[in-house]
Order: C-alpha cells, then sequence, then structure tokens
C-alpha cells in the first residue's frame, strides 16, 4: 500500500491508501488470518452497513451521513461482506461517545482522528520528502506567465492554496493542474476560475460491488446514478458511460478541483454500487 501510493506521488498523481489498506490489509490480509484462527464473522468500526440478501450482500451507507466511510469501502472483495460486522453502522458518532463515556471509557472525547494513517502527526510535505526528494521546476499561470519555482509535482494536490510561495495582487492563487512531461505547476487566481471546474472526467481502475450493476452497464453502455469525488462531499447526479480502457463521468453540475489519483464511488440511494480512479487522459 505505502510503496504503491509513493509511485502515484512520483507519477505526480494525489493517491488514497485508506482504499487500499482497506481492501488489501484490513479486509484481505487480516479477515483472512482472522478466519484462519477459526473465526466466523469481522467486525471493524467503520461507519457503514452491510444488507444481507438473499443471493447477495450490498454495502450501504452510515446511518450518520456526516462520518459515513463507505467512500473508503468500496473496494473491498464483495464476496467477503457476509463475514463482515459494522455494529456502529446503525448509529451515529455522538452515540458512541456517549455510550463509551456511560462505560468510563478514557477515550470517549478524544478528537477524531484525520490524514493518511502511517504518516501521523508529521507535516505531509516533510514527511514525502523523506522518499521522494524534490525536483524544482516552475510555476506558471494560465496564461503561461512565469511566476516562481515549485519544490517537486508530488508535493502539490489540485485545488491546493496553501504553500505556493506566490503572491501578488488579485485573488489568491490555486493549483489547477500539473504538466508532468515539463514539469510545471499550473496555477490560477480565485476559486471560480474555469480551470478548476470540470463537467465530466475519466476513470479507470474499476471496481463493483454488485456484478448485476457492471453487467447492466456493459449491456446497456450507460448509467444514471450518484457520485462522490472525494470523501464527505455531496452526491453529485451524473451519468457514466463506457469507453475504451474505463468510464466517462458526466456531471450534471461542474465539479470543483477534480483530483486524478483519487477515487470516484458510485450510488443509488444509500447503496455503493462501486468506483474507480480519475485520472487524466
Amino acid at each position: 500500500v505505502f510503496n504503491k501510493a509513493l509511485e502515484e506521488f512520483k507519477q505526480g498523481l494525489t493517491p488514497n491508501p485508506d482504499v487500499l489498506c482497506n481492501r488489501i490489509i484490513k479486509f484481505e490480509e487480516f479477515t483472512n488470518y482472522a478466519f484462519r484462527l477459526g473465526a466466523k464473522k469481522v467486525a471493524t468500526g467503520h461507519y457503514a452497513r452491510i444488507e444481507n440478501g438473499k443471493e447477495k450482500c450490498s454495502l450501504l451507507k452510515g446511518l450518520d451521513k456526516n462520518k459515513d466511510q463507505s467512500y473508503f469501502l468500496h473496494a473491498i472483495n464483495p464476496s467477503i461482506m457476509s463475514s463482515i460486522l459494522f455494529p456502529i453502522g446503525e448509529i451515529t458518532k455522538q452515540d458512541v461517545r456517549e455510550y463509551a463515556n456511560k462505560k468510563g471509557l478514557p477515550n470517549h472525547d478524544k478528537p477524531d482522528s484525520t490524514g493518511i494513517c502511517f504518516i501521523g502527526e508529521r507535516p505531509f510535505k516533510d514527511f514525502l520528502k523523506s522518499f521522494l526528494p524534490p525536483k524544482p521546476g516552475l510555476i506558471i499561470s494560465d496564461k503561461e506567465e512565469e511566476l516562481g519555482i515549485h519544490e517537486g509535482l508530488m508535493y502539490y494536490t489540485t485545488g491546493q492554496r496553501k504553500d505556493l510561495g506566490i503572491g501578488g495582487p488579485g485573488k489568491p492563487w490555486y493549483v489547477a493542474d500539473k504538466h508532468t512531461a515539463t514539469n510545471q505547476l499550473v496555477v490560477v487566481q480565485g476559486r471560480n476560475h474555469p480551470m478548476l471546474w470540470k463537467e465530466s472526467v475519466y476513470v479507470e481502475d474499476l471496481h463493483w460491488l454488485d456484478p448485476d450493476i457492471k453487467d447492466d452497464l456493459e449491456n446497456q453502455q450507460t448509467l444514471n446514478c450518484f457520485a462522490k469525488n472525494r470523501y464527505r462531499q455531496k452526491d453529485s447526479k451524473c451519468e457514466i458511460r463506457i469507453i475504451p480502457g474505463g468510464l466517462e463521468v458526466d456531471f450534471d453540475e461542474p465539479q470543483w478541483a477534480i483530483t486524478h489519483g483519487q477515487y470516484i464511488v458510485f450510488y443509488l440511494g444509500d447503496k455503493c454500487l462501486g468506483g474507480g480512479k480519475m485520472m487524466p487522459r
């Protein structure tokens, strides 16, 4: 998981290791180990739900929509879902804290964890520099004006505003694109600059939790559903279409700061259908 994340950072992408950690570590290596020890079920503290049907199981959003973690679970092996329990998926984070407090648990008021687990509390850029040394290049505007020097494309992400090292009059600068071939970081002024808003995105490395959805899509070539292109984002209505190598996702409304390397996850109501990785053409 860690090495794959580093490789994607090196390519100028912004990976999401949590998705792979869930798929490979928690719901493959760990669960298989538990089953070898004789366990029949594995329970975790994810805010999500499993609906057990007669022929198949479905992954549903957690009841607490502010903490729903189905986004990070969309790539797990569907064959394992019948053996998974999510005890807190039917309650809210506040319910969990109150229960823990009543039981005298010292972590009942512990702040929520954020960020990537293997980085900890260290600044992200400093951590990445330990493994990927700086590779300076030009910072240019959308008009190809040279504005400064960046430390390495892997240290920046689409929509980033802070730590760019450029100022001047007018609106704040945001990262809009990365030109990996020329090692140039493209920035624009203002959060509502057109380059920061996209009406469609290309998706590959697809993973479907429901084989029927995959079959329907292959037969009909299109599917209308909802999508999240980042965690805790409001569901966005979209149409997905099969194209060579992956999918084309067309949004009903433009989306801000689409980030290559991140995952887009598809839903019908509370049901998580699966997802894939947003990539440049």
